[in-house]
C-alpha cells in the first residue's frame, strides 16, 4: 500500500477546448473535403459511372443484371463510405467494451489501472448506430443488391433463386421483396443490446470510486455478472452483424468462417486504438502507475491477433481455393483480378500490412516493451485493417468505381475526429484511475 503514496489516484483528464477546438478543425476539414469529393464526382459523368446492370454482372451477381434501378450513381460512392467508416468504427466502440467485460470475467488485475481507456469507447456506439440506420434506410438500394423487390418476382425476368431463397433471413419469415423489416429489426436489436449492457457494466464500475472499502466488492460482482451476459450475446451477434452489415452485400456468396474473420479485424483494431490512448496519456502525464509491463502486454495481445486474424485469412481463402467452386472463388477473383484490378493492391498490402508487419515489427521483446515501437506496430495495425474492412465493403458496393480520394479521406477523418472527440469528452467526466478496483494493486505491482 505504501507504493500508492506516490501515484494521484484522483487524478482526472483534462479535456482541453485546444484539443476540442482541434478536433472540430479535423471534422470541418474532412466535411470540406468530402463535399469537394462529392463535386467531382458528380461532375464526372463518364468513364462508366451511370453504367446500368452491368455493375451487377459477373459470378454471384449475374441474376440482378439488368435493369435501371440497379444501375450506379455517385451518391452510391458517399454512402459507401459512411457504411464503410460506421462498421469500421463500431467494431472499435464494441470491442473497447469486449476487452472491458473480458477483464472482469477473467478476474483479471493487469488492466486495471488503465480500464477507463476502453469504457469510454462504448459511448460511440449511438453515434455509429445512428450513422449506419440513416444510411441504410436512405441507401439500401444502392449498397445491398438482396433488397431490389425484382429479384423475389418469379415471374420477373430479374427473378434469382438463390437470393429468393435467402428472403426470410432478410425479410419477415416467409415475406420477400418488401421492407426488410427482420434485418432492421435485428439492425436495432444489436445495438440495443450491445449499448444497453455496455452502460450497465460501465455504472458498476464507476460505482466503485464511491465504495468507502475496496474490500466491498458488490460492484465488481454485478459488473462481472453483466459482463458475462454481455460476451454471451456478443459471441452470437458479432457473428450474425457480420453478415448482416458485410457478408450480405455479396449476397450469393457465403463463407462460415466470415462471422471470426471480421471479428478477428475488429478486435485487434480495438487492441490498437487502446495502445495507442494508453500511450498518448502517459505522454501527456497521466497514467504514471501504467509501465513497460502493461504496455509489453498490449504488445503481445495487439501480435497475438494480428497472427490469429492471419490463420482466420489463410483458412478462409485456402479452404475457398482448394474447393474451386465459382460460387465461393468469386469473391477473392473480383478482389484480385475484377474491376480491372484496382482492389488487387489493397488485397495485397492488406495482407503484408496486417500480418507480415506486425509479424516482425512485434516478434522481440524489447519491440513490445517501447512506446515508440507500440504506436508505429498500432497505426500500421489501424491502416491495414481499415484496408481490410475497404476490400470488403467497396467492391460488392460501388464496384469498378471505387477509388481512394477525396471522400474517402474526408469521411475518414471526419469519423477519427468524432470518435477521439466522444471519447475524449467521456473519459474526462470521470476519474481516470478506478481507484477502488480491487484488482488495482495487482495492476501495480504487474511485472512480467
Amino acid at each position: 500500500m505504501a507504493d500508492h503514496i506516490q501515484y494521484n489516484l484522483e487524478e482526472r483528464y483534462e479535456f482541453t477546448p485546444k484539443l476540442r477546438k482541434q478536433l472540430l478543425m479535423v471534422i470541418g476539414i474532412g466535411l470540406l473535403l468530402l463535399v469537394a469529393g462529392a463535386v467531382f464526382l458528380a461532375l464526372d459523368t463518364g468513364g462508366g459511372h451511370h453504367g446500368g446492370g452491368e455493375h451487377h454482372g459477373g459470378g454471384h451477381h449475374e441474376g440482378g443484371g439488368g435493369g435501371e434501378e440497379h444501375g450506379y450513381n455517385w451518391m452510391t460512392r458517399i454512402w459507401a463510405n459512411f457504411w464503410l467508416n460506421g462498421i469500421f468504427f463500431t467494431e472499435i466502440a464494441v470491442m473497447g467494451v469486449l476487452f472491458l467485460a473480458i477483464q472482469y470475467l477473467a478476474k483479471a488485475g493487469w488492466s486495471a489501472s488503465f480500464l477507463r481507456i476502453p469504457t469510454a469507447f462504448g459511448n460511440f456506439l449511438p453515434f455509429t448506430g445512428g450513422v449506419l440506420l440513416i444510411v441504410f434506410l436512405f441507401a439500401n438500394h444502392d449498397l445491398f443488391h438482396w433488397t431490389h423487390s425484382s429479384l423475389y418476382d418469379k415471374a420477373g425476368e430479374e427473378y434469382d433463386s438463390i437470393i429468393a431463397n435467402k428472403a426470410p433471413f432478410f425479410f419477415w419469415p416467409f415475406e420477400s421483396g418488401s421492407f426488410p423489416v427482420f434485418w432492421l429489426a435485428r439492425f436495432v436489436l444489436y445495438f440495443v443490446l450491445w449499448y444497453w449492457l455496455y452502460t450497465l457494466i460501465k455504472k458498476q464500475h464507476l460505482a466503485e470510486d464511491n465504495i468507502e472499502n475496496r474490500l466491498n466488492v458488490k460492484h465488481y460482482d454485478k459488473a462481472t455478472v453483466y459482463s458475462a451476459i454481455f460476451i454471451v450475446i456478443f459471441a452470437v451477434t458479432s457473428s450474425t452483424s457480420a453478415w448482416d452489415w458485410v457478408m450480405s452485400i455479396d449476397t450469393h456468396w457465403f463463407s462460415t468462417m466470415f462471422g471470426w474473420y471480421m471479428f478477428a479485424s475488429g478486435w485487434v483494431s480495438g487492441l490498437a486504438v487502446i495502445t495507442l490512448a494508453v500511450i498518448y496519456l502517459k505522454e501527456q502525464g497521466y497514467l504514471k502507475m501504467v509501465n513497460e509491463n502493461h504496455l509489453h502486454d498490449l504488445g503481445k495481445f495487439m501480435f497475438a491477433f494480428s497472427i490469429f486474424w492471419t490463420y482466420i485469412w489463410f483458412s478462409q481463402f485456402l479452404l475457398i481455393y482448394y474447393a474451386n467452386m465459382a460460387e465461393e472463388t468469386i469473391y477473392f477473383y473480383e478482389r484480385l483480378y475484377g474491376y480491372d484490378g484496382i482492389y488487387s493492391p489493397m488485397l495485397v498490402l492488406n495482407l503484408i500490412i496486417n500480418f507480415v508487419f506486425p509479424f516482425l515489427f512485434l516478434m522481440t521483446r524489447d519491440a513490445k516493451r517501447k512506446a515508440i515501437f507500440l504506436k508505429v506496430a498500432a497505426w500500421g495495425i489501424l491502416i491495414g485493417h481499415y484496408l481490410d474492412f475497404f476490400v470488403m465493403i467497396m467492391p460488392g458496393t460501388v464496384k469498378e468505381n471505387g477509388g481512394f480520394f477525396l471522400v474517402e479521406i474526408g469521411t475518414l477523418l471526419m469519423f477519427i475526429g468524432g470518435f477521439v472527440l466522444v471519447f475524449a469528452n467521456t473519459l474526462s467526466k470521470y476519474g481516470l484511475i478506478p481507484k477502488n478496483h480491487p484488482m488495482l494493486e495487482e495492476s501495480l505491482h504487474h511485472s512480467i
